[in-house]
């Protein structure tokens, strides 16, 4: 059973993007999302990994970043968090479909 490693880094990412949001600016709620978020992503990584298939949770996950982070990005202008995490939740979203097919 191979283990899907470029998904647990995107899980990595989420985790570690919020985790720098509350360093920065004290945003608790940068915070939360992050570890939800970089926990959901995780979870979908682990059943990817032993069902290449099984990418619900992953699509889901990826899907509400690339929105919620990609309005934020066009809000701000700033590509640093929430351009990068919008970007790795578009290519994810990519590699997810290809997955499925």
């Amino acid at each position: 059973m191979p283990v899907d490693w470029i998904s647990y880094s995107y899980a990595g990412v989420v985790t570690v993007s919020g985790i720098i949001g509350y360093m920065r600016r004290g945003s608790l709620m940068s915070l939360i999302t992050g570890l939800l978020f970089g926990s959901l992503a995780g979870y979908g990584a682990y059943q990817t990994s032993n069902d290449p298939q099984n990418v619900r949770i992953s699509l889901i996950t990826a899907g509400v970043l690339t929105v919620a982070m990609g309005m934020r990005y066009q809000k701000s202008g700033r590509l640093i968090p929430a351009g990068l995490v919008a970007g790795f939740s578009l290519l994810m979203i990519l590699r997810l479909v290809i997955m499925m097919f």
